[in-house]
């Protein structure tokens, strides 16, 4: 038996699509739905490793836990990871299979006279698999919650679109569209993302969902009601704006800002001093979702810096990881923070490199795979020689560090050579400077502690870590918050009609449609 299913379109990227699919999908396995979250496409530095060694977007990783299933490759089968403005490597069922330009991703434009290449690109090589993975679920789940990306009304794209309106009209999904109202302009959004579709595209347009919402509700009735006017469709919900819960974003350029603090729980130190964590927003970066336990311990003030006079006051630096190691250690250079933290390293002042963070404070990097640069001298803060590798090391590590058991994720080419210094998971510690490949290790509570505890030792702060935060919990209690807010703000019958039986007939046509 096949389930029911709907797309949760966007008006823009960064509309609140992630956050709705895993508010939808909490909500629904509250009911006692069997739901799965699936995005077709995701464009993403942010990933995750499933239990079989699969990467997926974290934002579908955190999705399926707000669905209270394993995560799977089936839920995001097509995963591109930009490497510059222009190539993305490009992960296929959880593997990668190689770089590809945006040219030979997307295609070649309609114009072109080439005769070379794919008619489509290679994303249109990639439909019937999506396909066959989004079929699968829905053959195994009563309903599947798919996410669109960026704008189903991006016509450039339209013609080889396997994530928006393409999928949608394959597998004969409903479509909600989700518009961000805090940004302004939302109604123009709604009704020019439909009026610039194809009147096939329309007729699974069903409505909309507007996000963000500040204020009385009562105020904006009638611009739903003159909306609803206009395309005769209705408005299934308002939600209203949210702190603390941009979670397992896929983008980290939102948070790599000079100056952006990470949402965190507003809770005062349960000793006598906060701790201060200063995140360096390297190009590229990849998983910041690494410091979010530490943004959710009482006391704890993480932000992301791109100056080194910013590491001064800081009690902890952490080098994330990033799709591009030795363009980190560049960026480093040149804006005076590679100096900052050797200045930092020599005073035994706190120091933590996670992936290509790590890999950054090592003596060398030979690569030939990620950046072809060759042989390039490493920071030195830390023993070790990195080598990149063609196959990708994709696992689920559980170890122990500081007494305590640690469990994460590795994603990445670089080999790593320890040659010295104190064992650190897979890593190594050198005085107060700790590197490691394990992304996710912070999630493990009593090690997070542990590890806090040698920071503020070594930073002379007298911080104390909060012995009963779970960040476990924190995550559920979040995922549930999502959920209420579907629950209690949206029209969640229509919501089941529309999943169980697909989207209303008769649907008006709004001109002038696909050009």
């Amino acid at each position: 038996m096949r389930g029911g299913g709907l797309l949760v379109a966007g008006t823009t990227s960064d509309a609140g699509k992630s956050v709705v699919t895993a508010g939808i999908c909490r909500w629904l396995v509250r009911q006692g739905v069997k739901v799965a979250p699936f995005k077709g496409q995701n464009m993403s530095l942010n990933s995750f490793v499933t239990r079989d060694g699969a990467e997926i977007g974290r934002a579908q990783a955190m999705q399926a836990q707000a669905a209270r299933v394993e995560p799977s490759a089936l839920m995001n089968p097509v995963l591109l990871k930009p490497g510059s403005d222009r190539s993305s490597q490009v992960v296929l069922m959880g593997r990668p299979v190689g770089e590809l330009s945006a040219r030979g991703f997307f295609g070649k434009s309609a114009g072109s006279s080439s005769g070379k290449g794919l008619a489509g690109g290679r994303r249109e090589e990639l439909f019937e698999p999506v396909l066959a993975c989004l079929e699968e679920l829905r053959g195994t789940y009563d309903a599947v919650i798919c996410e669109g990306a960026g704008s189903p009304a991006e016509i450039n794209l339209r013609r080889t679109d396997i994530v928006n309106m393409g999928i949608a009209r394959a597998a004969r999904l409903p479509v909600v569209v989700v518009g961000d109202i805090d940004r302004g302009g939302v109604f123009a959004q709604f009704f020019g993302t439909t009026a610039l579709l194809s009147p096939e595209d329309q007729e699974l347009v069903a409505g909309y969902l507007v996000n963000k919402f500040r204020g009385d509700v009562t105020l904006l009735e009638p611009g739903l009601d003159m909306l609803h006017g206009l395309t005769g469709r209705r408005t299934f919900g308002v939600l209203p704006y949210a702190h603390g819960l941009g979670i397992d974003e896929e983008d980290g350029l939102r948070v790599s800002l000079r100056g952006a603090v990470r949402e965190s729980v507003v809770a005062p130190p349960l000793g006598e001093d906060v701790l201060r964590v200063a995140v360096c927003a390297v190009p590229l970066m990849s998983n910041f979702t690494d410091v979010d336990a530490l943004a959710a311990e009482p006391g704890v003030v993480v932000r992301f810096v791109d100056r080194p006079e910013e590491l001064v006051d800081a009690d902890l630096v952490v080098v994330p990881g990033t799709r591009g190691t030795v363009k980190a250690l560049g960026w480093l250079r040149e804006r005076g923070l590679a100096g900052a933290l050797a200045r930092r390293a020599a005073e035994g002042r706190p120091v933590l490199g996670i992936c290509g963070g790590f890999q950054a404070l090592g003596e060398r990097i030979d690569d030939e795979v990620e950046s072809r640069a060759g042989t390039v001298d490493g920071l030195g803060l830390l023993p070790v020689r990195v080598r990149f590798a063609q196959e990708k090391t994709l696992a689920r590590p559980v170890g122990e560090a500081l007494g305590e058991r640690v469990e994460g994720y590795e994603i990445h080419h670089g080999v790593a050579e320890v040659l010295g210094g104190e064992p650190f998971l897979d890593g190594c510690r050198v005085g107060a400077v700790w590197g490691t490949h394990w992304h996710g290790s912070l999630e493990s509570d009593a090690f997070r502690r542990a590890f806090l505890r040698e920071v503020a030792a070594a930073a002379g702060r007298r911080f104390v870590p909060a012995p009963d935060t779970s960040f476990g919990t924190l995550r559920e209690e979040q995922l549930d918050r999502l959920g209420d807010l579907i629950e209690e703000h949206a029209d969640t019958d229509a919501l089941l009609r529309l999943i169980e039986r697909g989207a209303p007939e008769g649907l008006p046509f709004v001109p002038p449609g696909a050009p």
